[in-house]
């Protein structure tokens, strides 16, 4: 059971959950911000991937070439594949974050430990489980969608769409191409999934204690407006911190993913690349959306999946 105090009484735990509405409703949510915050996703990857000579190489002139060669529609290349794979990805998500961290939180009772270091640890724990199980769904989907990203921009090629792009890296490499850069989406997701949820978790504890809130379970549960008011500073908190740690191993993956098939460079020829073209900074290429999408990524997403919760929970 998580977190049995005043602060945990602003949470609702797994076993208290309508499913089925959950899932459903959840999709359908989940769906909405995807939507919303798609186009930063293609900005990102489209400075991660510009070769030294490209034209386009920050944000505002790469929306601009996106604009004037497809209009609005060029910013949501892929997202047909990334909405398809998105959801069964989420589900396998949601179900081992919620179920590891009921686990996690009795795991780590025995220590008394700090509420916000225990919140950390139960939270990080979960965010990393959940998404290793959800990588086996996800890089396929990563792969093909980055390549649409990308294509016809620096040099990068062209496809009729996901269909497409599925059928030439599975001739070229067999299905293990679908899985490129599968260890270091593992090694980029995982722990940027840790660090997320739990700087979240121990976040939102900190906020409580310094707005007065205590850890006596005889407290009054603080009101609605305040309970989304921390989640969202929560959400902003995490995006921020995880998008600093995590941007290098994202850029050297996605660079991984979306080379051609002509080219298959090795990691190690990804970083050596990257310094030479730029520099150490060559790491934190695409950091200024990556920390503006994770962040408002994060501050959406836990909102909907908040109040989720909350309307899918059972009567008692």
């Amino acid at each position: 059971m998580a977190a049995p105090n005043s602060i945990g009484n602003t949470e609702i735990n797994w076993d208290k959950l309508d499913k089925t509405k959950f899932y459903v409703v959840g999709a359908g949510l989940f769906t909405g911000v995807t939507v919303a915050l798609y186009p930063v996703s293609v900005v990102k990857t489209r400075l991660q991937v510009a070769s030294k000579d490209a034209l386009e190489r920050d944000t505002f002139s790469v929306v601009r070439g996106i604009l004037k060669a497809d209009g609005i529609p060029g910013l949501y290349r892929g997202f047909g594949t990334v909405i398809t794979g998105a959801i069964p990805a989420r589900i396998i998500f949601l179900t081992a974050l919620e179920t590891t961290k009921v686990a996690a939180f009795k795991m780590v009772e025995p220590f008394k430990l700090s509420e916000p270091t225990e919140a950390a640890l139960a939270n990080g724990l979960a965010g990393m489980t959940a998404s290793l199980f959800s990588q086996a769904v996800f890089v396929p989907i990563d792969v093909i969608s980055q390549r649409l990203m990308v294509q016809g921009y620096s040099g990068h090629a062209k496809y009729s769409g996901g269909m497409d792009v599925a059928r030439k890296v599975i001739k070229s490499d067999g299905i293990r191409g679908l899985y490129r850069g599968f260890g270091l989406s593992v090694m980029t997701y995982s722990p940027s999934s840790a660090v997320w949820w739990a700087s979240y978790g121990s976040s939102q504890r900190l906020i409580w204690s310094f707005l007065g809130q205590g850890s006596g379970s005889d407290e009054a549960v603080p009101g609605l407006g305040k309970i989304v008011l921390v989640q969202a500073a929560g959400g902003i908190v995490a995006g921020a911190t995880a998008s600093c740690i995590t941007t290098p191993l994202d850029t050297i993956k996605t660079r991984l993913q979306v080379m051609g098939h002509e080219k298959r460079p090795t990691a190690r020829e990804v970083v050596k690349g990257l310094i030479r073209d730029d520099g150490w900074k060559g790491f934190y290429r695409g950091l200024g959306p990556r920390f503006f999408s994770m962040s408002a990524w994060g501050t959406s997403m836990i909102l909907a999946y908040e109040y989720l919760k909350r309307l899918c929970a059972k009567d008692e």
